[in-house]
């Protein structure tokens, strides 16, 4: 997907945003409107302005009241003060880094200085969904999150308190955090997502361009239930998958992120995620947000609060996308037979414990398929992977060398140094 943006952190926090607002007057501008021309002026009416004192001119409120409850605001009472501002502190560095290509040579070199003083990288949303003694549970999202060196919320009614990350998952963007449950008077809901209908009313809420605009709502409808858009690691901007979220035109900004989607109901049918701003022609795009489905929500903060992390199935490589390597490097340094246009290339020896190691894959074979289903890019093969558990046995094909070979591969559980 092209242009998709992650509405999540308002990354701009040290600017000051201006919002001009425009009256809307019918003025003479410039050259001016003219009103039938010297027509105009030969009939105006002459009749004076009365003299004497403008009292008469005062004008008074009226004491009718309009009843405007309606079932989106009644929801909207029901879940606003579960809905908080996560604020990521980061200690302030200045890095630089150059890249000498894929292959050969140095890939990468770095320096960086950090000062140590902590200051608002970004912000984001999130929603109180639990409270358990002294102690309340929030889910936002992964990027709202990430990088932090601390983390704060601040609260519906305006307090600001500490948090403490319990668990994150880059792969579903998701991510738990602990406050202290003193101050918090109320916790959302989640609906069944698998009941949301296309047409139902969706209202969005979330602190869009920061905490200034905390608590703000806005409403649309369901315009899918289950939407396939690619996802990208945001440090490589490399796919890494493709995630199923529901899709709506309740308007999502930046800042939003985390926050929840409701139903009617004030119930939490999805967290607000990530939206489309641009097509790959560059043509604007209105309306066109995204959210984690609640019952995926569910299955992953359980899993983060039991865990800490989201136990998957990993090969053990590092890798890239075959179409990111050269025609000519294909040839010369893969020896890839010319008729192979899809897989993943493995960019590092794995080491001699891991799955596809003890298999006798090696640095720059090119792996083309899990089980017979064939692998287009690397977010296929992790599509493909995760549908596996834990010590299940996979036959990967690969190339080695120009030569097709297949390998039974018993997976291990991913780890931090594990790309997959």
């Amino acid at each position: 997907m092209d242009n998709q943006q992650r509405p999540g952190s308002n990354n701009n926090r040290g600017l000051l945003i201006k919002v001009a607002v425009t009256a809307l007057v019918a003025g003479l501008l410039g050259g001016g409107i003219a009103y039938g021309g010297a027509n105009y002026m030969s009939n105006r009416d002459t009749t004076s302005v009365p003299a004497g004192s403008n009292k008469s001119g005062t004008a008074t409120t009226s004491n009718m009241k309009v009843n405007v409850s309606s079932q989106a605001s009644k929801a909207f009472s029901n879940v606003k003060d579960s809905v908080v501002s996560v604020i990521n502190l980061q200690k302030k560095t200045q890095s630089s880094s150059t890249l000498n290509g894929i292959f050969g040579g140095n890939d990468s070199s770095s320096n960086s200085s950090s000062s140590g003083s902590l200051q608002a990288s970004s912000e984001g949303s999130g929603v109180i969904y639990k409270k358990a003694g002294n102690s309340a549970y929030i889910v936002t999202n992964n990027h709202v999150v990430s990088g932090s060196n601390a983390l704060e919320v601040i609260l519906s009614n305006g307090k600001k308190i500490d948090a403490k990350l319990v668990g994150k998952d880059a792969v579903t963007d998701l991510a738990v955090l602990k406050v202290n449950s003193a101050d918090v008077s109320k916790v959302a809901s989640f609906a069944n997502s698998d009941n949301i209908k296309v047409g139902e009313t969706a209202l969005a809420i979330g602190s869009p361009l920061g905490s200034q605009y905390a608590t703000s709502l806005t409403e649309g409808i369901i315009s899918a239930k289950k939407r396939t858009v690619a996802t990208t690691d945001e440090a490589t901007n490399q796919q890494t998958g493709n995630a199923t979220v529901i899709q709506t035109d309740a308007a999502i900004n930046p800042g939003n992120s985390g926050g929840p989607l409701i139903n009617l109901a004030g119930q939490v049918v999805g967290i607000n995620s990530m939206k489309l701003a641009s097509s790959g022609t560059g043509t604007s795009v209105e309306g066109m947000g995204f959210a984690i489905p609640s019952n995926e929500v569910v299955s992953v903060i359980n899993q983060l609060i039991k865990n800490g992390k989201i136990v998957r199935p990993a090969l053990g490589i590092k890798y890239v996308d075959l179409s990111e390597i050269s025609k000519t490097q294909q040839k010369s340094i893969l020896k890839l037979p010319s008729s192979v246009e899809n897989g993943v290339v493995v960019m590092e020896t794995p080491g001699a414990s891991t799955p596809a190691g003890r298999s006798g894959i090696k640095k720059y074979d090119v792996i083309t398929a899990l089980d017979g289903k064939k692998i287009s890019t690397n977010s296929t093969l992790r599509d493909l992977l995760y549908k596996y558990k834990v010590n299940d046995t996979v036959t990967v094909t690969y190339y080695h060398n120009g030569n097709q070979k297949t390998a039974k591969v018993k997976l291990t559980e991913t780890t931090s140094q594990l790309n997959q």
